[in-house]
């Protein structure tokens, strides 16, 4: 090969970007870019496989725990609770309080003894909102209220105890009656009287209390009467304020519902929420806001032919168990708003019937049925032990279940 011919050999190499068998720097990054696309391109397919595998498990697994029945149930824990007396269970913070006529246990979720207070009555009655419990002796005249630590303080009322409410705070409410009337006093969380009473006579425009219910903040109260007029006893629920709201309106009522209850015999009235409540009458299911703290309206009325069996609500939902014509139970389920959520007939026989979370636990005290909000039956079998009260746990399946002298956690299976 001639000098002149290398030249243009090695001219054509450096322009075909070679020389001596090197890559070119410019040619390289491109490579590198292109490899660095199939990188990311590939780690993003491996990335979107994982989130479709995760997000079908959980669709998997939401199905099957809203839909699925289980045929029985396994004990996971058990507790031997003390020998003694027992009135009843009431749900309190994740665990239960139980009491009875000799004093109250706080029991936890795994049935551990957080603390225990000794008293002597003879037909307790008790109440819960948020933090706070109260005990009264219906037809007797101690209050006692607790906190999540024990008792926080206890009064003594002049007459005797009908009824009794308390608050998220601690402040707790009393019906108190004698052969003139019945007034309703007000205590602090220790057990301190408030300067506030109000009065009223069955003969008289208010009328009888029948129940009450605080907020939870304590600044308002839900009261149902029942009225005589003429021969006939009609309802009426009211409410009052004590907060600066009400102060400038007389005896502090900013509203009250007459019309709808002139049929009814009003049995029950609770808080959802400082928003939402509702009372319970013979009639049916009544839904109040109370956005507008000046004046409670009515927002959904929801009327029931058959008989009312029982009524039971959570901080969410109220229920209630009516009995029909053809002797079949029937099941439902409202918002606090009112809308309903669920309707399901059922045939077994029960003594109590309670909803927690997205349950509704109808049971006697050896056989259970439970029911998601869904309608789906969850379990429908017989217990091997004595139960008064069910709560959920806190696995998936997983319920709570207190007797008279033991309390067990079972799995569903």
């Amino acid at each position: 090969m001639t000098e002149q011919s290398s030249r243009e050999y090695r001219k054509r190499m450096l322009r075909g970007d070679k020389i001596s068998g090197e890559e070119d720097p410019e040619e390289e990054e491109r490579d590198l870019l292109r490899r660095s696309k199939k990188q990311k391109k590939t780690r993003r397919i491996i990335l979107l496989t994982i989130l479709i595998v995760i997000a079908a498990a959980g669709v998997s697994l939401y199905l099957f725990q809203r839909f699925f029945q289980y045929p029985g149930y396994e004990v996971s824990w058990e507790k031997d609770l003390n020998q003694g007396s027992l009135t009843g269970y009431e749900p309190f913070l994740k665990g239960l309080l139980k009491y009875s006529k000799d004093g109250v246990t706080f029991l936890s979720d795994k049935g551990q003894e957080s603390w225990v207070e000794s008293y002597e009555m003879k037909a307790p009655i008790i109440s819960v909102n948020g933090n706070f419990a109260a005990i009264a002796d219906q037809q007797g005249n101690k209050l006692i209220i607790f906190g999540e630590d024990g008792k926080t303080g206890e009064a003594t009322t002049l007459l005797p105890i009908t009824k009794a409410a308390v608050s998220g705070t601690g402040v707790s409410a009393v019906i108190e009656e004698d052969t003139s009337g019945s007034y309703i006093a007000f205590f602090n969380k220790d057990g301190s009287a408030l300067d506030i009473t109000i009065k009223a006579k069955l003969s008289g425009q208010t009328g009888y209390p029948t129940d009450l219910a605080l907020s939870p903040d304590g600044s308002r109260l839900m009261v149902c009467y029942e009225y005589i007029d003429g021969q006939a006893m009609k309802g009426r629920v009211v409410f009052y304020d004590f907060s600066e709201i009400g102060k400038n309106i007389p005896n502090r009522l900013v509203g009250g519902f007459d019309e709808q209850f002139s049929k009814s015999l009003l049995a029950k009235v609770s808080y959802f929420s400082p928003v939402y409540s509702y009372a319970a009458a013979d009639t049916g299911l009544y839904f109040f806001s109370s956005k507008n703290l000046a004046s409670p309206a009515l927002i959904k009325e929801v009327p029931e032919e058959d008989e009312i069996q029982t009524i039971f609500n959570s901080g969410e939902y109220a229920g209630v168990i009516l009995k029909s014509a053809s002797s079949r139970y029937r099941l439902e389920v409202y918002r606090a708003n009112g809308s309903p959520v669920l309707k399901k007939e059922f045939d077994e026989p029960y003594q109590y019937a309670g909803i927690d979370g997205e349950y509704v636990f109808i049971y006697s005290t050896d056989h259970c049925l439970i029911y998601n909000l869904s309608g789906t039956e969850k379990f429908n079998g017989s217990l091997d032990f004595s139960v008064r009260k069910i709560i959920k746990g806190t696995l998936p399946g997983e319920f709570i279940m207190a007797g008279p002298t033991t309390m067990k956690g079972i799995r569903l299976k």
